[in-house]
């Protein structure tokens, strides 16, 4: 079988370097929010291109926190887009604000403007914009359209790490980026992790403190907080993995590249590529067709893992049914999740393993 991921083949020098990580942190014996996670913060903080980053438990989190530290809570409505994780919109709803949906653009799967401005009222405060599948797009026009509305642009990078527009990392265009270190995602820990990038100090600020039960000093609880650290062994064990980033991104692309140019069955439909390589990074490799469900049944018969990301858009689910949505609908988001399927793109696979990927495809009947 061809994995979506595969963990166990990673170098043994990357392995070995991981052990090394994990020993100096058992040894030093400190744990939760010491050198290790500032070390961290300041090496992610430098590759997003923002002054600060803070390490937190998990991507969702990152999100939450982020929204509670520019003051959106109760009363606001966010839009963002109905094809995307659940921890996206409930993290909206966890900072006591409103969603809501927007549908996307069919050629990208990317959050569609035109549907967003349709979602516009005067409760809106922001716009979370998700980097779906690695891909950044057309950043200018976000944060022109937010400028000119007098709204915060959010971004949510889970799974964008390294994806950039125009010389610009994701993350850098709005008040905060939200990223995961979920093990899966390009920059994957060993369990779950996440991070808040900003170039707002006072973002910043608000967020250690919220992380860390809304401490300022110790015992000092000013606000109400959460429990979610980046936690000693997570961050040094990233800070290995980020030395083998760049790499890995590259890779990705080259696989990317060999599907572009291989995969050409006239019932399958490939998302359109990025204006520019640097702007995906390929978390994903998503293909679309009306026999989605049939094709994924052929591929695993024929030893190729495939997901679906996502087949259940985020209006269908039980708690999202009576969110507030474009007036127009979401037409595009619920073609998109019946027809979405993620064949392997991560950066073990090898070339004999992308062509066999291809010639699986191309013989689907």
């Amino acid at each position: 079988m061809i994995p979506m991921n595969d963990f166990k083949s990673e170098p043994e020098a990357l392995k070995s370097l991981e052990q090394d990580a994990l020993k100096r942190v058992m040894a030093s014996g400190w744990y939760i929010l010491g050198p290790e996670v500032q070390a961290f913060e300041h090496s992610w903080a430098q590759y997003c291109g923002v002054h600060e980053a803070v390490g937190v438990g998990n991507g969702m989190d990152a999100i939450e926190i982020g929204l509670r530290a520019c003051g959106i809570g109760n009363g606001d409505e966010v839009i963002t887009t109905a094809m995307t994780a659940f921890a996206t919109v409930m993290a909206i709803l966890r900072a006591g604000a409103s969603p809501v949906l927007a549908d996307i653009d069919p050629a990208t799967g990317l959050l569609g403007l035109d549907s967003v401005k349709r979602c516009l009222s005067n409760r809106t405060k922001a716009v979370l914009l998700v980097h779906l599948y690695g891909h950044i797009s057309r950043m200018e026009d976000w944060v022109d359209f937010c400028e000119a509305n007098k709204i915060v642009l959010l971004e949510d990078c889970a799974q964008a790490h390294l994806a950039t527009w125009q010389g610009r990392p994701a993350g850098s265009f709005g008040r905060f980026g939200a990223y995961s270190f979920y093990p899966t995602k390009n920059l994957g820990a060993k369990g779950d992790g996440g991070a808040l990038v900003t170039n707002c100090p006072s973002v910043a600020e608000k967020a250690r403190s919220l992380r860390n039960y809304g401490q300022t000093i110790r015992y000092h609880h000013p606000m109400e907080g959460l429990n979610s650290r980046l936690d000693e062994l997570q961050a040094a064990l990233l800070s290995v993995r980020l030395n083998w980033l760049k790499d890995w991104t590259s890779r990705r692309r080259e696989i990317a590249r060999m599907y572009y140019k291989g995969i050409l069955h006239p019932n399958i439909r490939l998302l359109q590529p990025p204006m520019e390589p640097e702007n995906h990074v390929y978390h994903l490799f998503v293909i679309l067709t009306e026999e989605r469900d049939r094709l994924a049944l052929y591929l695993k018969e024929e030893g190729v893992d495939c997901l679906s990301h996502y087949p259940v858009p985020i209006h269908y689910q039980e708690p999202c049914r009576g969110l507030k949505r474009d007036p127009q609908g979401l037409q595009y988001v619920e073609v998109h999740a019946m027809q979405c399927l993620s064949i392997p793109c991560h950066p073990q696979l090898s070339n004999a393993d992308v062509n066999r990927v291809i010639k699986v495809i191309n013989a689907f009947r």
